[in-house]
C-alpha cells in the first residue's frame, strides 16, 4: 500500500532540530510557572497532600521531552513541480499542497528566540484563507532562499509562464 504522505519522486527537507529546543524551552518555562504556583499554594496551605501535585508538571515535561522531538522530526517541506508541499504529524499526519500559482505573498517571521537559534517561520498566503500554510523551524538561510524562490515561481505561474 502506498504511503499517502510520501508522493512519488518528492524528497522532503526536514526543518531544523532547533525548533524542538525552542518548543521545549517554551514548555519548560510554562511548566516551571505552574510548578511555582503549586509550590506557593502548597506552602501557604496546611494540607501536606498538595505537594504531590508537583509531580504533574514534572511528568508533563518528561512526556513533552519525548513527544516534541518526534513531532519536529515529522515536519518537512518540498518544492514539487507545481506546488509547495508541507508535511507534518506523527499520529495525526497532514500534508498541505499549495500550488505556486495560488501564492500571493510569502512572509518570513523571526522572533528573538528563533533568531537566537537561527530559525524562521514561513507563511504562504493565498486568496483563500483555508489554503494558507505556515512552516516553523526553517533555517534562516533556507527561509530567505525559499521566500525568493516561492515568490518568483508564484509570480511566474500567475503570469502563465
Amino acid at each position: 500500500m502506498a504511503d499517502l504522505m510520501a508522493p512519488d519522486s518528492i524528497s522532503f527537507t526536514p526543518v531544523s532540530s532547533a525548533l524542538a529546543k525552542v518548543r521545549l524551552a517554551t514548555c519548560a518555562v510554562v511548566l516551571a510557572a505552574l510548578a511555582a504556583g503549586i509550590a506557593v499554594a502548597a506552602a501557604a496551605s496546611d494540607e501536606p497532600g498538595l505537594w504531590r501535585w508537583e509531580a504533574v508538571p514534572v511528568c508533563l515535561l518528561a512526556w513533552l521531552c519525548w513527544l516534541v522531538p518526534r513531532q519536529v522530526r515529522a515536519i518537512g517541506f518540498a518544492e514539487g513541480p507545481d506546488e509547495f508541499i508541507i508535511r507534518r504529524g506523527v499520529m495525526f499526519r497532514s500534508m498541505t499542497m499549495v500550488p505556486y500559482g495560488r501564492i500571493q505573498y510569502v512572509d518570513i517571521a523571526q522572533g528573538p528566540v528563533a533568531r537566537f537559534f537561527g530559525i524562521a517561520q514561513i507563511k504562504l498566503s493565498t486568496a483563500s484563507a483555508t489554503t494558507d500554510a505556515t512552516l516553523d523551524g526553517v533555517p534562516a538561510a533556507d527561509a530567505a532562499r525559499l521566500r525568493d524562490a516561492l515568490a518568483k515561481r508564484g509570480s511566474a505561474e500567475l503570469m502563465g509562464l
